[in-house]
């Protein structure tokens, strides 16, 4: 359903002759005393939905369902790379030796870097764009971290004046300019979206299950849900957004009307009027 959904929507925003994907992951909490087998912490417990998501199509392309106790960089190793593919992280996956394995492949990567990153200049330009503070190659000095990425690497130091902030950025991408690396990383926040969705309007919340595989069953089902309505939200041209498509869809489940019509006589603020605690969710 995903790679249809992909499919479908196929686009080539970035015009940089390579699919472009976000990973990260959401946990979910859940009640350890009925879900005992997702021990997080002492006297909590959850899962974590891995996503690498497709920022072009805006689809995901794979997920991964751990406990919540798997740290981020682990699942890394999961991921189906792709050659010429552009991969962006956050800080949690700081991974040289995962980060090299992508460099191996001839695909790249842009992660935003910690602040106590130790490395050391080998080249670095003098005239930079506005708001880029540092574009350098570097080295890095901790010895098991050279050992993991044994090849330089390209810092790039980014001042964001919309929200006051400096952001550092690790990438492969030598080829792209110090603005290209920055929007990368900053169209990262399409998968936060993803996740806020997938959490408060396909109600993942609640559980039918208790066991493992119902829990992984639901989270595919609301995978799945979300990937149907983007292909309805392509087929019929819809100027709407994928969650304005599935609200008219879900307050419209007994009505007989062709969903054409439907959206037709539908407008984006009969459908926040009628965002009432009363009205089922897809997983309530």
């Amino acid at each position: 359903m995903m790679e249809q959904a992909r499919h479908k929507r196929v686009a080539d925003i970035f015009k940089l002759g390579g699919n472009v994907y976000a990973f990260d992951s959401t946990t979910i909490p859940l009640c350890l005393s009925v879900f005992w087998w997702a021990k997080f912490r002492r006297k909590k417990g959850g899962v974590k939905a891995h996503v690498l998501y497709d920022l072009e199509t805006q689809v995901p392309a794979y997920y991964h369902i751990t406990t919540a106790s798997v740290h981020d960089s682990k699942v890394m190793q999961e991921i189906p790379y792709e050659t010429g593919a552009y991969y962006v992280f956050d800080r949690g996956y700081n991974s040289f030796k995962e980060l090299y394995r992508i460099q191996r492949m001839e695909s790249f990567f842009v992660v935003r870097t910690k602040l106590n990153l130790q490395y050391k200049c080998v080249k670095w330009k003098r005239r930079m764009p506005k708001n880029v503070l540092t574009d350098a190659e570097i080295s890095l000095t901790i010895y098991k971290s050279h050992m993991d990425y044994p090849e330089n690497l390209r810092l790039v130091r980014y001042y964001d004046a919309e929200q006051n902030r400096e952001f550092l950025f690790l990438t492969n991408a030598k080829h792209l300019t110090a603005i290209q690396v920055a929007e990368l990383y900053k169209n990262r926040w399409q998968i936060e979206l993803f996740f806020k969705w997938l959490k408060q309007h396909l109600k993942i919340k609640k559980f039918w299950g208790t066991t493992e595989n119902a829990v992984r069953i639901q989270i595919s089902a609301a995978i799945t849900a979300y990937c149907l309505v983007a292909i309805i939200q392509h087929d019929m041209q819809l100027q709407r957004s994928t969650y304005e498509v599935l609200q008219i869809l879900s307050i419209s489940l007994t009505d007989k009307t062709p969903l054409k019509n439907l959206f037709d006589k539908t407008y984006s603020n009969d459908v926040k009027e009628q965002l009432d605690p009363f009205i089922p969710g897809l997983f309530d």
